[in-house]
């Protein structure tokens, strides 16, 4: 039985296909269109799905699962609006219309792309985040916990999941959302919302909570149970264009800061303060869901699980024995969520826990491409090696500081960079943040990098007692590797602090001594391993930098030839695309202009 999970018009697109409850497939839009966070319908993720599960189209599909409700979206939409009368107008006319020609359509609209003539199914928004996160989990039964900016009215949900079943047991409901707060300063900062909050997180450990107490006594009345209600009065996200209003303003001393302006210690100070709030607000719903459930685990999704510093504090202070978080959190694993639901609800199919690991298949659910074809295609100059023979070459390079961007197989599904996608660097490197930074991603000098490191060798490096592999946990480094007698990192000149190592790892160690870890297993991901292991060999190093291959403002990459795009547009000294090792120094430069690849790729 095949079933179609899809995710689509707000934003990170997505689609799932699902074999008799297996994940066979699943990937979103933005990696195929180049369009980062594309919300329209994933026509080509579906296709895409299609293909891997050798279906020829929609009518070998028996359901169809759209992730959300869209008819009580948009009334949420329109009574908000007419509850705000007349103020609104402008915010009115933009979002109506589109809802009346496209955003309630979705069955015509699935009828007619695909053509499929079956049973399509509505799940809510966050019912589709907690299926995603409860079903592909290790756990026969766990409490549930989604949080994110909104669905239908929805944004925060406390559920309980056993054998084939999820149920939602409490929720919060619009406008009284953390998720839109984190995105109202994230605005506020000069972020992009919805695709910024990464940064929020990222600045937050070079400042202070100076704002911490301001926050909880104007903004969010915040109770014991995790349960709040915001001051609306702050907010123009409910009427207007903006998150925010002049009343915030004057709540913080001061207007909006401009993108791509100086980020001062006050910047600093108001991320911290709002990290720390979020922070307390999911500790406090996670003992909630413990009180509610009596379970001993803890399932998580919707975007704010994407909060891997909140994810690391429930690990280590919750009342939970293990956590286990869906690795594509926000909207996209919706049609995960989605598509399982059609399984066990709609067919009431059971479930099968193995008790040995997850049912996400590490995330590596996109596709994947013969890199030998194009690079005989392109006629770009390359050398090809045996297992052996690349593992020796790459780990080598890796020492000798060089930076890798590294193509495997198939493509990973979520916002991380998990071994197949993946830049690699040295994290023994003092210059590889900056490196990284600057030469390679284009982005903020202040945003820290991730460590992947052999799961056997974890507890080696960092204080972390259960296996990471999705990049979703924030744990500190271990003393035996901190260089003390550097305070905490809070005052002073902000570049002084940003380059002092503070580890012996000081390309992945924030300023905090905190890192966002990748545990790689080797029943996960052989080859990633295998390469961390040969490091290991060489340097009696178990990490390895591991960013996402894109630059700012692009998704990461999908095909070989976006990654030659990206290998020739950045300083990466080396491309591995499979066993094919390409040299910069090697390379063609008139297949640059500009900066960009020219067409002899297309």
């Amino acid at each position: 039985m095949n079933i179609l999970g899809i995710s689509a018009f707000y934003h990170d697109s997505a689609a799932c296909l699902v074999r008799d409850g297996i994940i066979i497939a699943a990937a979103q839009e933005e990696r195929f269109t180049r369009k980062k966070h594309d919300a329209g319908f994933p026509r080509h993720a579906i296709d895409y799905c299609l293909r891997e599960a050798d279906l020829s189209g929609g009518s070998q599909l028996d359901l169809i699962a759209f992730y959300e409700k869209p008819f009580l979206k948009c009334d949420r939409l329109l009574s908000t609006y007419l509850g705000c009368a007349p103020f609104g107008l402008r915010s009115f006319l933009k979002a109506v219309p589109v809802w009346m020609k496209q955003k309630i359509w979705i069955k015509d609209t699935i009828r007619n792309e695909l053509p499929f003539e079956g049973p399509v199914i509505f799940p809510e928004h966050h019912e589709s985040h907690a299926a995603s996160a409860f079903f592909p989990s290790p756990f026969e039964n766990a409490a549930v916990l989604t949080i994110d900016g909104v669905g239908e009215w929805t944004t925060t949900s406390v559920g309980r999941g056993e054998g084939n079943r999820v149920g939602l047991l409490a929720d919060l409901r619009f406008p009284h959302s953390i998720g839109l707060l984190y995105s109202a300063f994230t605005y506020y900062l000069g972020f992009r919302v919805n695709s910024g909050e990464y940064k929020v997180m990222g600045l937050a450990p070079y400042g202070q909570p100076a704002f911490r107490d301001l926050i909880l006594s104007e903004l969010i009345d915040l109770k014991d149970d995790g349960s709040f209600r915001l001051n609306l009065r702050y907010f123009d996200f409910m009427v207007g264009l903006t998150m925010t209003n002049g009343a915030f303003d004057r709540l913080f001393g001061g207007p909006p800061r401009k993108p791509e302006t100086e980020l001062t210690q006050r910047h600093m100070d108001i991320a911290r303060s709002m990290q720390a709030v979020t922070e307390e607000v999911m500790l406090r719903l996670a003992r909630h869901a413990h009180a509610l459930t009596g379970a001993r685990n803890l399932c998580l999704a919707g975007g704010v699980a994407l909060n891997c510093v909140g994810n690391g504090r429930i690990l280590r202070e919750g009342p939970f024995d293990k956590i286990w978080i869906q690795p594509a959190a926000g909207d996209a694993g919706g049609a995960i969520g989605a598509a399982l639901l059609g399984w066990h609800h709609y067919y009431k199919q059971p479930r099968k826990v193995s008790g040995d690991g997850d049912a996400q298949c590490g995330s590596f659910l996109g596709p994947a491409y013969d890199a030998a074809a194009f690079l005989k295609r392109a006629a770009i100059p390359h050398e090809e090696m045996d297992e052996d023979e690349l593992m020796r070459c790459v780990a080598g390079l890796l020492e000798e500081g060089k930076v890798i961007g590294w193509f495997q197989g198939r493509m990973e599904f979520g916002p991380r960079a998990l071994g197949n996608r993946s830049i690699l660097g040295d994290a023994r490197s003092p210059e590889m943040q900056e490196t990284l930074n600057l030469k390679i991603k284009f982005r903020e000098s202040f945003r820290p990098f991730a460590p992947s490191v052999l799961r056997e060798r974890v507890g080696d490096c960092f204080e972390l007692n259960q296996a990471s592999p999705y990049m979703l946990l924030v744990a500190p480094v271990k003393q035996s590797v901190r260089l003390d007698g550097l305070g905490e990192g809070v005052g002073g000149d902000f570049m002084v602090r940003l380059k002092t190592p503070r580890s012996t790892l000081p390309a992945v160690t924030h300023i905090d001594y905190s890192a966002r870890i990748q545990t790689v297993a080797a029943e996960d991901n052989p080859r990633f391993h295998r390469l961390l292991s040969e490091f290991e060999k060489n340097t009696s190093c178990p990490v390895l930098v591991n960013t996402s291959f894109n630059v700012r403002g692009e998704p990461p990459v999908c095909t070989p030839e976006d990654a030659f795009r990206c290998f020739m547009r950045t300083e990466m000294d080396y491309l591995v695309l499979g066993n094919f090792v390409l040299d910069k120094a090697q390379q063609n430069p008139a297949n640059v202009v500009k900066g960009q690849a020219v067409d002899v790729l297309d």
